[in-house]
């Protein structure tokens, strides 16, 4: 990720520090007296289970919310925002996760939007707008060209864009809130290279992530609350991975991948010559009942197309697909549903969910149909089917009629979970199953697959996170550029064997061909 992050001493005054801080929104205690300092040219990592309480600091910090109690000071100055204009002027600046830009403005007119130079006549001189956003990109040594207009960049060009507003501004604190979770690996090195030069040049980073690896390779020290309470702080170098999950939940965690050798019982779904021209091609498999299959590769190889082809969203030119012996025909996803196949898709927010909906509706979506009598919704059936899914995959909610937007994002992904259990499904496909959720969180997913495995549900699952891949796998199907290039036994899964497949290189001891 980047190299070992080198331990810097922090000098003698921080560039913001917040001492005791509460905030209350009713009833519901967000922070009790919290506590963090930025130094100059450190990475500090602030992490916690959702709900810890990070986001609530983090829109103190950045003049969103007032604290009920608390003192800030910025660059030794004590301060009182009551507006993010204000911290912005103090030059605080947050980076968050899916950026805020105007689409159809170019780069250049979102970088000093409000601040443009002017011309004779109070007209904006392009010329100079774009010359002086090409020499902030080129101190960020970042290769975009200011005249492009922000819509159709990637999210990691978006958030450089963010960078580059936050610099013209003379920001010298950034706040980073789970920046790498849309990320390829290649966006987030490029990422970490402009943080890099940031400190360099004395800036103070705050990083919020769920991602602890990111935490060791690239921050100085780490903060960790719970339940609204901070918890420690300290050197990166004090702690290990065992001991920041231990004092974010709260316990030992045991084993984050609860997964055992199972018994693979009979096929459930097979795929046979897959294709889909300029996208994937001649893609095989099996998968079987009471076994974890995982879908592994690079971003772009291909395997999340491969499984909403598979279920009938994408289409598909060849190749035939059967659940239970049963042909699935291209393009019929409702007869794929009907057969037993559940899809929870990797964007659960666009694709999984009706925000606006409430919990219970969420989780019954996909049985409505088997809910209703004579045209009309039977509540009661519906209220006990929610409640019977939602408690079983241990859902934290104040009540099912909530809308599930008011959820974190580990009970969401618990919602989509929900919906398809609810179908009982004899093949779930899961795609990146816990992707931006905390250790907690993505402890009792894993253990709800595992649970689910043992019953003798099939599971196909595609994963970015390598760790995630080789704790719950049974078998490693691994992709690149839309072909299936190795099949891994759980016994000859490695990072290092899945890299090499998936970069094109091939160890010895590994076998290549399609599964």
């Amino acid at each position: 990720m980047g190299g070992v992050a080198i331990p810097v001493p922090p000098p003698t005054t921080p560039l913001l520090s917040l001492a005791h801080a509460s905030r209350a929104f009713g009833p519901v205690q967000a922070l009790r007296g919290v506590g963090i300092e930025l130094y100059p040219g450190e990475s500090h990592a602030l992490v916690g289970e959702n709900g810890a309480g990070k986001s609530t600091l983090v829109k103190i910090l950045a003049g969103v919310y007032r604290p009920d109690a608390g003192e800030l000071q910025v660059a030794g100055q004590p301060r009182h925002f009551h507006s993010p204009a204000e911290a912005q002027a103090a030059g605080i600046a947050v980076i968050y996760q899916e950026p805020t830009l105007f689409p159809d403005l170019s780069v250049a007119e979102n970088v000093l939007m409000g601040r443009q130079p002017l011309a004779r006549g109070g007209r904006i001189d392009t010329r100079a707008l774009h010359a002086r956003v090409a020499g902030i990109l080129r101190e960020l040594g970042v290769a975009l060209d200011p005249a492009r207009p922000v819509l159709g960049l990637s999210i990691a060009d978006q958030q450089l864009v963010e960078i580059a507003k936050a610099l013209s501004l003379s920001a010298r604190i950034l706040i980073m809130d789970e920046p790498t979770a849309a990320l390829t690996l290649q966006e987030t090195e490029r990422l970490f290279r402009v943080v890099r030069s940031l400190r360099a040049r004395g800036a103070a980073v705050l990083f919020i992530t769920h991602r602890l690896e990111e935490v060791f390779a690239e921050c100085q020290r780490v903060t960790v609350m719970r339940d609204g309470a901070w918890v420690s702080c300290g050197p990166t170098a004090q702690y290990d991975t065992g001991r920041v999950v231990r004092q974010m939940v709260g316990r030992d965690l045991g084993e984050l991948y609860p997964r055992g050798a199972g018994v693979p019982g009979e096929v459930a779904l097979a795929v046979r010559g897959l294709g889909q021209p300029g996208v994937f091609r001649d893609i095989s498999f099996e998968v079987r009942r009471g076994e974890i299959v995982a879908l592994a590769g690079l971003v772009g190889a291909g395997r999340s197309e491969v499984a909403r082809a598979v279920f009938g969203i994408d289409p598909r030119a060849a190749g035939e697909v059967r659940l239970g012996g049963q042909p699935i025909p291209p393009g019929q996803p409702q007869t794929a549903m009907h057969l037993g196949l559940g899809l929870v898709p990797e964007d659960r927010r666009a694709q999984g969910l009706v925000m606006d909906m409430s919990i219970e509706r969420n989780a019954t979506l996909a049985i409505l149909n088997r809910l209703a009598r004579g045209g009309l919704m039977n509540r009661a059936s519906e209220a006990a089917t929610a409640q019977h899914w939602t408690s079983k995959l241990q859902l934290r909610a104040h009540s099912l009629r909530d809308p599930v937007s008011s959820l974190s994002g580990g009970n969401q992904q618990k919602v989509v979970l929900a919906k398809w259990l609810a179908t009982r499904p004899s093949v779930l496909i899961v795609d990146e199953p816990t992707r931006g959720i905390d250790v907690g969180a993505k402890a009792e997913v894993h253990r709800t697959l595992a649970e689910l495995a043992a019953s003798g549900l099939a599971v196909l699952m595609i994963s970015s996170d390598l760790p995630e891949v080789l704790g719950m796998a049974d078998r490693i199907l691994v992709m690149r550029e839309g072909a299936l290039v190795g099949e891994l036994s759980r016994a000859q899964a490695s990072e290092e064997a899945v890299m090499f497949l998936a970069t094109g290189q091939r160890p010895s001891h590994v076998s290549g061909g399609a599964a």
